[in-house]
């Protein structure tokens, strides 16, 4: 079975600045793939790879065994890449179920569990109670919500999430945590930067760390908790 997600020795420059050093990484369908490094590691840059805002110069990624890279984004979340933000990035003035309905897209195959807005509603009860409100007037946990269940009523084949525990409280961010594991109770295939390591080991299968745009680690998650040496040196975590 090919990898729902494989990034293929891949480089990526912001103009002549060389980011990411022939990268390589693979999420295995209905696993969770967390992408570790300190700040300015390379971590976002790899979503952006990704979801075809700076397409890799050269290298291969892979949609369940498809080429995507230097595809437009628009043809990538058609194909069933879905993208929570860093920063959640809600349209403001739209309201939570405009925000839900611009999203929507049938799923890529039948599915008894393919996400539609009112299944979004099940599964966040507070967007429901407020779906007619202003999405930029909800609070900061309430956008993240909005933002992962805008990316599932697209019924993505792989979902991608860019730091949904920033700026959020501890209550928030264990929610946040549950959510993720329902998601691959599921079968959902999801690729997870994080800058909260506690959180990413919680819930990870398997870790990928970057230093410097480069992949010093690539393993499950199991196995990371148990070389310190590997968590001190590239995350600063003792």
């Amino acid at each position: 079975m090919a990898d729902a997600l494989a990034l293929q020795s891949i480089d990526v420059f912001y103009g002549e600045s060389h980011v990411l050093h022939g990268v390589s990484l693979a999420l295995r369908p209905g696993r969770l793939l967390a992408l570790l490094g300190r700040n300015g590691a390379g971590k976002s840059t790899c979503m952006s790879a990704i979801i075809g805002f700076v397409p890799p110069r050269s290298g291969e990624i892979l949609l369940h065994g498809e080429p995507i890279a230097r595809r437009a984004p628009e043809d990538i979340a058609r194909l069933g890449v879905g993208l929570v933000p860093q920063g959640r990035r809600v349209f403001a003035s739209l309201s939570v179920e405009e925000n839900l309905a611009v999203a929507a897209r049938a799923p890529h195959a039948a599915s008894a569990k393919s996400w539609n807005v009112e299944r979004a509603y099940a599964a966040f009860p507070r967007l429901g109670e407020r779906r007619r409100q202003l999405a930029g007037l909800l609070s900061g946990g309430e956008q993240q919500m909005l933002a992962i269940a805008r990316a599932l009523v697209s019924n993505p084949r792989v979902l991608l999430l860019d730091e949904p525990s920033e700026g959020l409280a501890p209550l928030i961010v264990h929610e946040v945590g549950e959510t993720l594991l329902a998601l691959k109770a599921e079968g959902q295939s999801i690729l997870l930067v994080e800058q909260n390591t506690t959180l990413a080991l919680r819930v990870a299968d398997d870790v990928a760390i970057l230093n410097t745009g480069r992949i010093v680690y690539d393993g499950s998650a199991a196995d990371l908790e148990g070389k310190p040496d590997v968590l001190q040196q590239n995350l600063g975590i003792i």
